[in-house]
């Protein structure tokens, strides 16, 4: 008589030549090159209107084609050496779906059209120039080697990176109209000419400085006050810091914090171009402190902001709470007295030791509107 076991299967390996590497590759590049396909197929609905005239069209389609033929090389590989075909059976089958609508030929669907739009561009331009800056830096100077790419969390952490780049419209009308609609009165044009007319090179550290003063008040408000803290909460929820784990934060925090920053930028009328310049620069700089990387620069760590200095800030242990507020200029907190950066030491780990934040986006979307024990009361 055959005795059927109940032990689970053994779970197969994840290291080089199994074909889970290749497997994840496939899922990715195959998804990447079907999200590019919507978006020339689509370009008024999946596209960021002030992007649009800048991409060369060309290099695109060359582009999504590539990816959309190294999803299938990969997949092939992995459905050859893995025993369990799911990942290679997603990324062939992406790539085929791609394909059947019409790939990178695909033609672009009318005019362009001016009006509401989802950032999909956004969002796919973002993941491929990060993940291919960022996941080499964590592997090669990793803080933490033992820490895995797909560590606990990074699925909510990448719908939060999807969500507000797909969202860049609505965020960017929440963060910048309030400022020039409900601040206009205190818009002083003589002022605004000298400032807007001073060198490039004076406006935008003046922009970093004055933007990241606001930040820091605001910042520690969401640790001072209860309710702002449950929405801040969400952010210090993540165990593990890597370049995704940046991305989550609450819709609410983002919104309030942004829009705050931006007022002193418009009532001083800082020029387009240091604003941009800084909003481009802050976006890799934010991704940079949260890197698991090992990253120090000596003195340097007190004139702009290290991974290991925002480490600090989400650290678990009682010597890392409420301190380094500022995001990119640690002056500021020792001006303020919660400075904190020991010498040649990091946390020893990260979170909320004594409060419970629910896994998944939607959950910890609604979460913060809901009575908890714990520091948010």
């Amino acid at each position: 008589m055959t005795v059927l076991s109940t032990q689970a299967a053994p779970a197969e390996p994840t290291t080089f030549g199994s074909g889970w590497i290749s497997g994840v590759l496939s899922v990715a590049c195959g998804a990447i090159g079907l999200g590019a396909m919507f978006c020339l197929l689509y370009p008024s609905w999946l596209t960021v209107a002030d992007a649009r005239a800048l991409y060369p069209l060309p290099y695109i389609r060359a582009l999504t084609h590539l990816f959309l033929v190294a999803a299938f090389v990969f997949g092939a590989i992995s459905l050859c050496l893995r025993r369990r075909k799911t990942l290679g059976a997603v990324g062939v089958t992406l790539t085929l779906v791609a394909a059947l609508l019409g790939g990178s030929r695909v033609p672009i669907d009318g005019e362009l059209q001016s009006g509401p739009y989802l950032g999909l561009d956004w969002f796919l331009l973002n993941l491929v120039f990060f993940s291919l800056v960022f996941i080499p830096l964590e592997r090669l100077f990793a803080h933490r080697p033992e820490q895995p790419v797909f560590r606990k969390g990074w699925r909510t952490d990448l719908v939060y990176f999807f969500v507000s780049s797909l969202l860049v419209q609505v965020t960017t009308l929440l963060t910048l109209k309030p400022a020039m609609v409900l601040f206009d009165w205190a818009a002083w044009p003589p002022l605004q000419g000298r400032v807007s007319a001073l060198p490039f090179l004076v406006q935008l550290p003046a922009v970093l400085f004055v933007s990241d003063f606001v930040q820091y008040w605001v910042h520690r408000s969401f640790h001072a006050v209860p309710r702002l803290w449950r929405f801040h909460a969400i952010h210090h929820s993540a165990e593990a810091m890597d370049w995704l784990a940046g991305s989550r934060l609450h819709l609410v925090d983002a919104v309030i914090t942004r829009a705050l920053a931006f007022v002193p930028l418009y009532v001083l009328g800082f020029g387009d171009s240091a604003i941009f310049t800084y909003v481009a620069l802050v976006s890799l700089h934010a991704t940079f402190i949260h890197a698991n990387v090992r990253f120090e620069f000596g003195p340097l760590a007190w004139v702009l902001a290290t991974p290991r200095f925002h480490h600090w800030h989400h650290g678990a242990e009682p010597e890392a709470i409420d301190r380094n507020f500022a995001v990119h200029l640690p002056v500021i907190d020792v001006l303020f007295g919660t400075a904190h950066l020991p010498p040649g030491r990091w946390p020893a780990s990260y979170g909320l030791p004594n409060e419970t934040v629910p896994d998944g986006y939607i959950r910890q979307l609604v979460d913060p509107f809901k009575k908890r024990s714990g520091r948010g009361d």
